[in-house]
Parts: C-alpha cells; sequence; structure tokens
C-alpha cells in the first residue's frame, strides 16, 4: 500500500513538471548531497515543454529542442553550469554557457537575441539564405555608407572576392565575401548612407535557381519582429514603472504656473499645456470643459480659433526673415562626423597644455638643399621640410619615451614603437596617415610614404592600416598655408601633438656689438595632456627637437 501511494504522489509530480517547464523565465534545479547533478536519474520528460531535456551523466548532459540544442563541455562536482537559451528567430536558437560557483545546475530560458553580423534564415516563404550586414571595419565605426557594389544580383561570390566599397568613419574600404554562394538581393544600394553597424545590406544564397525567389524580397516586419520581442520579454515591466512618474510631474508642472492672480490653481492636460506655451497663450484666459474643469487640447484649439489670424502672423515674420537667407545644406561625411566626436571628447576629457619654442631653421635649409640634390641626380623625389620634421618627432620621441604613452585609468601605456601620424587635409574632412617607426627610416623612405599616403587619402582609398596604430602626431599648417603659430587638439588616444608654424626671417644680434644678421625661425608647439606628460618632461622632449632641427647632422647618425 505504501509503494502504491508513492507512485501515484511520484506520478502527481511528473504531471505538474510539465506545466512548470512550459514557462520559459522557469530556472530547474537538481541538488544532492555531494553537489553532483542528478540529470542522469531523470530519463525524459515529455510533453510541448519549450525545453527539452535528454540523457545525460555526471559529466555532462545534451538537450535539444524544436528551439535550440546545446552540449556543455565539462559539469564540475565543484560547480555548476548555467545553461541558457537565447532565441534569435522562429526556428532556431543561440545557446551559450557560463560557470558559477554553485553546487547546483540551472537551465535558464532566456528569449534575449543574439545579435550577429551574418546570420541563417528559413523563413517560411523564402529559401535557406544568408543575412550579410553592415560590417564594423574600424574600432570606431558604428555606421557606414555603401559607395558602391562591385557585385550584381545574381551575380557568384567566393570567399576573398570583394562584394562592395563602404565608407567607414576614417576612409572607403573593400568588403570582402566570406561564403561561397549567389548574391541574390541588395537591399541597399550604391550611395545609400547612414547604415547601422549590423543593420542587413545584403542577401546571399547557397543556389542559383533560389536568386529569383528573393527578386521583390523586402525584409518583413515578422523578420524583424523577433529582435524587438525578444527583450520585451525581460523589460516587460519597464513601461508599467515608467507610466508611474509620467502621472506625477503633471501636478507638478501645474502647481508653479497654476496660480493666477485670483490664487486658484489651473488644471490642464499636459498637450493642452504644450499646445499653450507653443502659441504664448496664457491658461488663465481659457475655461476649460474637461473633467473637474480640466483645460484640454480642444479648449486651446478653440481659443486659437477664436483669435483668428493673429497667432499665424508671428510665424510671418521669421519665414521672411529665413527666406532672405542665401544658404546650402551640406551633409556631413562619415569621416568628419568621427573626427568632430573624437576631438570633442579630446577637448572635453584631456586636460591641455601648450609648449610652444622657436627653432633656427637655417642649417636644416642648408641640409635640406644638399639632399635635395643627391635626389634629383638619383632620380629620387624630393625632401621637404616636414619630412624632416617627422624624422626629429620621431627621434626626439626615442630620446624622451615619456612622451611617446597613452593615458588609461590604471596604467599610463608607454609605446616602444614611434609611429607618426601625418595629418592631411582633404574635401572629405581631416585624415591622420600613420608613418610606422619614422624612428628606424630614412629621410627618402619617410618622404615616399608620406606623399603615398597624403595621395590615398586624398583619393578616399585609405585602409584601416594604412592610419591605425599611431602614437604621436605632427600637424603642419606653416608649410601649405603660412600658418605662423597655432595649438592643435590632441588625437585620443595619443598624449601629445606637434603644431608646426611657418618659418619666417628675423634679425638677430652678430657677433659685434653693432653687428647684426637675418635668420629664419621655424615656431613650433606641442600640445601635451597633463596626465601623461608633466611640464619637464614636455619642456625635455621640445629641447631634443630643438637640437634635431637646429644641428640636422645629428639626425644621420
Amino acid at each position: 500500500m505504501t509503494c502504491g501511494a508513492r507512485i501515484f504522489h511520484y506520478s502527481k509530480k511528473l504531471r505538474q513538471t510539465h506545466n512548470i517547464l512550459r514557462d520559459r523565465a522557469i530556472s530547474i534545479r537538481w541538488i544532492t548531497s555531494d553537489a553532483r547533478p542528478l540529470i542522469d536519474k531523470i530519463d525524459d520528460i515529455s510533453g510541448p515543454s519549450p525545453i527539452g531535456i535528454g540523457h545525460g551523466d555526471r559529466n555532462g548532459f545534451s538537450t535539444s529542442s524544436s528551439r535550440g540544442r546545446f552540449t556543455p563541455s565539462h559539469l564540475s562536482a565543484n560547480g555548476a553550469t548555467v545553461i541558457s537559451a537565447m532565441g534569435t528567430n522562429k526556428s532556431n536558437a543561440l545557446w551559450t554557457a557560463r560557470k558559477v560557483h554553485a553546487p547546483v545546475v540551472g537551465l535558464l530560458c532566456n528569449s534575449q537575441p543574439q545579435n550577429s553580423i551574418r546570420s541563417f534564415s528559413t523563413d517560411s516563404g523564402v529559401p535557406p539564405h544568408q543575412e550579410i550586414g553592415m560590417p564594423s571595419l574600424s574600432p570606431t565605426m558604428t555606421e557606414g555608407n555603401i559607395a558602391r557594389w562591385l557585385k550584381k544580383e545574381g551575380d557568384k561570390v567566393s570567399p576573398g572576392e570583394v562584394l562592395c566599397e563602404v565608407e567607414t568613419d576614417k576612409a572607403t574600404v573593400e568588403m570582402e565575401c566570406m561564403e561561397e554562394g549567389y548574391l541574390a538581393k541588395i537591399l541597399r544600394g550604391d550611395g545609400s548612407s547612414g547604415i547601422k553597424v549590423g543593420e542587413i545590406i545584403a542577401i546571399t544564397v547557397e543556389e542559383e535557381e533560389d536568386v529569383a525567389k528573393f527578386k521583390d524580397y523586402t525584409p518583413s516586419a515578422s523578420d524583424a519582429a523577433p529582435a524587438p520581442k525578444a527583450p520585451s520579454a525581460p523589460t516587460q515591466t519597464k513601461p508599467e514603472v515608467a507610466e508611474v512618474p509620467v502621472t506625477s510631474p503633471e501636478p507638478k508642472v501645474s502647481t508653479p504656473s497654476a496660480p493666477s492672480s485670483a490664487g486658484n490653481r489651473i488644471f490642464a492636460s499636459p498637450l493642452a499645456r504644450k499646445l499653450a506655451e507653443d502659441n504664448n497663450v496664457s491658461l488663465s484666459n481659457i475655461k476649460g470643459t474637461g473633467p473637474d474643469g480640466r483645460i484640454v487640447k480642444a479648449d486651446i484649439e478653440d481659443y486659437l480659433a477664436s483669435r483668428g489670424k493673429e497667432v499665424p502672423q508671428a510665424p510671418k515674420a521669421d519665414t521672411t526673415i529665413s527666406a532672405a537667407l542665401d544658404y546650402t545644406d551640406i551633409p556631413h561625411t562619415q569621416i568628419r562626423k568621427v573626427t568632430a566626436l573624437r576631438l570633442l571628447q579630446s577637448k572635453q576629457t584631456i586636460p591641455h597644455y601648450y609648449l610652444t619654442v622657436d627653432t633656427c631653421v637655417d642649417k636644416l635649409m642648408e641640409l635640406r638643399s644638399q639632399l635635395n640634390s643627391l635626389q634629383e641626380a638619383s632620380g629620387g623625389k624630393r625632401i621637404s621640410v616636414n619630412d624632416l620634421v617627422i624624422k626629429a618627432a620621431a627621434l626626439a620621441l626615442r630620446k624622451v619615451p615619456q612622451c611617446n604613452s597613452s593615458w588609461t585609468n590604471d596604467y599610463i601605456r608607454q609605446y616602444h614603437n614611434v609611429n607618426i601620424n601625418v595629418a592631411v587635409q582633404t574635401d572629405n574632412g581631416l585624415y591622420v596617415p600613420v608613418i610606422k617607426d619614422a624612428d628606424k627610416k630614412g629621410l627618402s623612405k619617410i618622404s615616399d610614404e608620406v606623399k603615398h599616403l597624403a595621395q590615398k587619402a586624398k583619393e578616399n582609398s585609405l585602409k584601416p592600416e594604412d592610419y591605425e596604430g599611431g602614437t604621436f602626431t605632427v600637424s603642419n599648417l606653416g608649410g601649405p598655408f603660412g600658418i605662423k603659430q597655432f595649438c592643435a587638439i590632441i588625437n585620443p588616444p595619443q598624449s601629445g601633438i606637434l603644431a608646426v608654424g611657418s618659418a619666417e626671417k628675423r634679425v638677430i644680434p652678430g657677433g659685434g656689438p653693432d653687428q647684426y644678421k637675418f635668420a629664419s625661425f621655424m615656431s613650433v608647439t606641442l600640445s601635451c595632456d597633463h596626465r601623461v606628460i608633466d611640464g619637464a618632461i614636455g619642456a625635455e622632449w621640445l629641447k631634443a627637437f630643438k637640437g634635431y632641427i637646429e644641428n640636422p647632422e645629428s639626425m644621420l647618425l
């Protein structure tokens, strides 16, 4: 009789398990005395549950269902493994695992989606296909533009082939195909702009006959539904919480403006108050027709209508003023938007200070003249003053490595490579291609690289390796534009930038008491991050730089 009662008791519990597993937010735990999961004691749980539990042993187990599949690698007796399922679409799910230090095993089902650049879809209306998203082609990229597609719909694509050219926040980069197939549909054509990273731009299929099925394909609401629906499950309580403060500010807003000349409160809906403020209408002049005399939107509209055309006359004056202005709105390029954000961040978060010194460049000009004579004789390119400045800055950084550093919250990172970014102005914005290991390269090599990278910047064809990895920046406005002196903004995460002005002739004392001579001086200003470079260190670096400029032969040693 006792055995029969126990069998009835446990069969009742197994029937309850069906309802427990139906809730996606329920966690199932097995706890034993030796902290080992008792999964091997559960042979099967059947029924229309979102999670199926298969057979297992003490070291691992596997789970499978119509929504996903997971196989953990190890279960430890000293800890537990928590398995979470994140649904990505109607037909499959992404499972992830993490370890926690607790003698339990919990099986959790979560509907939070996992975004990926490329995803496989098996929608009922279309054949299996790959969705290609906008890739992140630089560390600071958040959105990009499609410059042009190099493949057309229906073309066969192979791994390594270029699909399209993407305009990133730095340059135009070629986007290569990752898998073999056929380009079935281009969702964002040539010239498309403001495409967020991860947003779908094209569809590929494995079979050529499936291309025609995507001729009129557009991402439907059902395709996008899983993404917004998934996070709504854990955040369903947020709208309810938000509704409480929405109603509470209403009396708070009405309190300061409510007292009229008679000292009575004026009750009005938020929309009515907003409409009254926009049209400069005093609520004390309006009688409310809402509940308990509350002023509603219709009361404001009736009051405005009764005033005739007096209110619309005010904007007419603004319209005539704006109509008299002649202007053109120029859309932001990606490089200009990112440059603006980075410079704003730099100026707001980095404590800048500036050190200026005048350097005599007479010997530098003589050396340059001699080197250019040799270059012309050998068929090489001419060396500019900026090339000599880059070399001197690189050698000064090697001599004072504290300036070749970056600030982090936990430490100062001091670089062993001296990579000089060179500011280049183009029609699309400001680019800073990098001369890597400038301290180890000759002047001829530096000159060739600067000219080559400047040309690529003007053609908007720089690649990420052409501008990433710089440790210091040089900005020269003196030679091209004749700017005498200026202060540049630091290019984060670097800690210094050198602003180079133009050279000018000055009268200086000669050898005798009444003797004078002319000399050419160039002003340079070092912008420093005071968190990394103290004033004395910055002055030491400028002293080393000035020594190389005024004695350029030392750069050849």
